[in-house]
C-alpha cells in the first residue's frame, strides 16, 4: 500500500531532501526534519513559504496529487499588505492574467487572523501599512501562482501556509513534525469540481 506522509514545512525549508549544487550551503531540507527512505514531495512549496507538503513513495499517487490535469484543490492562508477592496476580491476569485497566462478562477475571502505558530523571522510589521488575511483556494499550482496573484491586484503576500491538500490538512501538526496520513484518504486524494 502506498504511503503518504503530511508535512509542515517551516519557513526557510527546501522542498527537496538535498541543496543541489551547494556543497557548502547550510540552507535547510527535508532531511533535517524526515528521515525516511524512499518518500519524495507531491509537489512543492517555496522555501519562504510554511505549511502542509505532502511526500509520498507511490509514483501514481504523486502524479494525482501535483499534477494541475487532476484540478487538486490547495488552501493557502495569506498574509496581505493592506486591505483588499471588493473589486480586488473579485478579480481573484475571476482569475487574473499573469506572465504565464490567465489562471483559473479561485476562491477568495477575507478572514480573521488565524491561530498560527510564530514565525521565524518573524513577518515585518510597519505601523503605517494595514495587513490582512485571506483564504485562497486554487486547484492549479503554478510557481509562485498565490504569491503573483496578490501582488497582480495590489496587495503582495507578506505570509503565505498551505493549509489543505485536497482531503489533507494541517489540523493539530506542528512545524517540522509529520505524521501519515489515514490509509482510508489514501484512495480519494483529490476534490475534481466541475468533472
Amino acid at each position: 500500500m502506498a504511503r503518504l506522509i503530511l508535512f509542515n514545512k517551516p519557513y526557510g525549508v527546501l522542498s527537496q531532501f538535498t541543496d543541489k549544487g551547494m556543497a557548502d550551503s547550510k540552507r535547510a531540507t527535508l532531511s533535517d526534519h524526515i528521515d525516511l527512505p524512499g518518500v519524495y514531495p507531491a509537489g512543492r512549496l517555496d522555501r519562504d513559504s510554511e505549511g502542509l507538503l505532502l511526500l509520498t513513495d507511490d509514483g501514481k499517487l504523486q502524479e494525482r496529487i501535483a499534477s494541475p490535469r487532476f484540478k487538486t484543490e490547495k488552501i493557502y492562508l495569506v498574509q496581505v499588505e493592506r486591505i483588499p477592496d471588493d473589486a480586488a476580491i473579485e478579480a481573484l476569485c475571476r482569475g487574473v492574467t499573469l506572465k504565464d497566462g490567465p489562471t483559473r478562477p479561485a476562491r477568495v475571502s477575507r478572514i480573521a487572523p488565524p491561530d498560527l505558530w510564530e514565525r521565524d523571522p518573524p513577518v515585518r510589521f510597519r505601523k503605517s501599512v494595514p495587513d490582512c488575511w485571506l483564504s485562497i483556494t486554487i486547484s492549479e499550482g503554478r510557481n509562485r501562482q498565490v504569491r503573483r496573484m496578490t501582488a497582480h491586484v495590489g496587495h503582495p503576500t507578506l505570509r503565505l501556509v498551505r493549509w489543505r491538500i485536497g482531503a489533507w490538512s494541517l489540523d493539530g501538526l506542528a512545524p517540522g513534525t509529520w505524521r501519515d496520513a489515514p490509509p482510508e484518504t489514501l484512495g480519494t486524494p483529490v476534490k475534481n469540481r466541475g468533472r
